[in-house]
């Protein structure tokens, strides 16, 4: 890392911080030879369907040796086959932008539904040669969104829709093993996200008692000890909120310049504070001051004068990914799983996690419902290798749960609150995974 042992503060004199060796693997995230040439979203859309058909069709084998694989086209009625191509969800209530249109123009006050499910709604699977109507009750509509690529067997109907018997998905990637060293130190990770540092729900005070734990400057010695174990803190989105008055289309004054510099500036000395002794990863979200569409790209470090002055401050693209002493993280500031939920159903939003894993791709729904780049050769969104932690920011609670895949991958997923609205950040042990939620309450009584 390049920097000299950091410390923290105690009473009797100083507590040397850990360390850990890190890791950057955004590259894939970055946007830097991409040039925009008006090209149209379909291309993802190749790219996505050529590189999930050919691991699809190397799955197949194990999977259903004896049957033939098939095209949409070269279907015939009765034969059963496999057909690999991308899912396209009918949905009866998903607004289309002239709906929108028309709608701001009407007077009437719209309710924004905040899941767009129908009991109505179907699946088609398309590939090059055309799409197919799916039916069965094997492939559950609720589960499923528009983008996904998977391997269906069944045998076309009289109706000339598909009857779906069975349905393969990609599965978790392959692994790299992680380091077992259950004598080894302990040490911790933090994630927190949703700071919205600049909101009127967001409390300074919160924010300073959880700087002053991380950073051990609270608590008695043993506190301190723990503190200076954390050895990487995650910000994943959201960090600030600007006034939305402001953003009306007029100039302007200076008055309302420094309001909106306000929230980075606060933001910025908090940060400092933690950079002067952690090795800190900041990820923008929806509200932060960087591009909309996904891969989202580092916030500048012109925003951050303080911190960035630090070489354990990182500024990082949203998806993230990184790796600690061996141990591979990806994580995203939570408008992937967002998205999921207005268009699919799950009982919590670990399942969402979970399913993307299995996919093996972590946004499905871009580009149809979740902005992104349209990228030409290549879906930086397709996940090549198992994480062994893959968590999202900006949720309404902390949840976390241990997923084991068929080749004996282990991955920890972790949903983190957003602490503007819950005070809870989250501690996970590089040693173990195991996870705790570490919450600030500031109730004087």
């Amino acid at each position: 890392m390049g920097a000299a042992p950091m410390e923290v503060d105690s009473g009797n004199g100083v507590v040397e911080r850990k360390q850990s060796i890190y890791k950057s693997l955004d590259e894939s995230f970055e946007i830097q030879k991409e040039m925009y040439r008006g090209q149209q979203y379909s291309q993802i859309y190749f790219a996505r369907l050529h590189l999930m058909r050919t691991l699809l069709y190397s799955l197949i084998p194990t999977w259903k040796p004896h049957l033939p694989v098939c095209t949409v086209l070269g279907l015939e009625q009765g034969k059963e086959c496999i057909i690999v191509g991308t899912l396209f969800k009918h949905m009866k209530l998903k607004p289309t932008i002239l709906d929108e249109y028309s709608k701001e123009r009407s007077a009437s006050p719209l309710v924004k539904p905040h899941n767009f499910m129908h009991s109505d709604d179907y699946l088609i699977l398309e590939d090059e040669s055309g799409r197919v109507k799916l039916r069965g009750t094997i492939l559950v509509p609720s589960v499923y969104v528009t983008g996904l690529v998977v391997a269906l067997h069944g045998k076309e109907t009289g109706a000339g829709d598909f009857m779906v018997e069975d349905i393969l998905e990609a599965g978790l990637p392959p692994q790299i093993d992680r380091p077992l060293n259950p004598n080894g130190d302990d040490k911790y990770v933090v994630f927190v996200s949703g700071l919205s540092v600049g909101s009127s729900s967001a409390n300074p005070l919160q924010f300073q008692l959880f700087v002053d734990h991380i950073t051990g400057h609270l608590g008695d010695e043993k506190e301190q000890g723990i503190a200076a174990k954390i050895v990487q803190v995650v910000i994943a989105g959201n960090s600030v909120e600007f006034p939305r008055g402001l953003f009306n289309g007029q100039n302007l004054g200076s008055k309302e310049q420094s309001k909106l510099s306000e929230p980075t500036k606060e933001l910025d000395i908090l940060l400092t504070q933690i950079a002067a002794g952690i090795p800190l990863d900041i990820m923008p979200g929806t509200s932060d001051p960087a591009n909309f569409a996904l891969p989202q790209q580092p916030l500048h470090k012109c925003l951050f004068p303080g911190s960035a002055a630090y070489n354990t401050f990182r500024s990082c693209t949203n998806p993230h990914s990184f790796e600690l002493d061996n141990v591979r993280f990806l994580g995203t500031s939570g408008q992937n799983i967002d998205n999921l939920a207005i268009y699919s159903d799950a009982s919590s939003r670990i399942d969402f996690l979970e399913r993307t894993l299995k996919w093996r791709h972590m946004a499905p729904t871009s580009p149809n419902t979740l902005g992104c780049y349209p990228f030409t050769d290549r879906d930086p969104f397709f996940v090549e290798a198992c994480p062994h932690v893959y968590f999202i920011g900006n949720q309404d609670k902390y949840v976390t749960s241990l997923i084991q895949g068929s080749d004996n991958q282990v991955v920890r997923l972790i949903s983190i609150p957003r602490f503007a609205e819950t005070g809870t950040a989250v501690v996970m042990n590089l040693k173990n995974l195991e996870c705790h939620a570490l919450s600030f309450g500031t109730q004087f009584d």
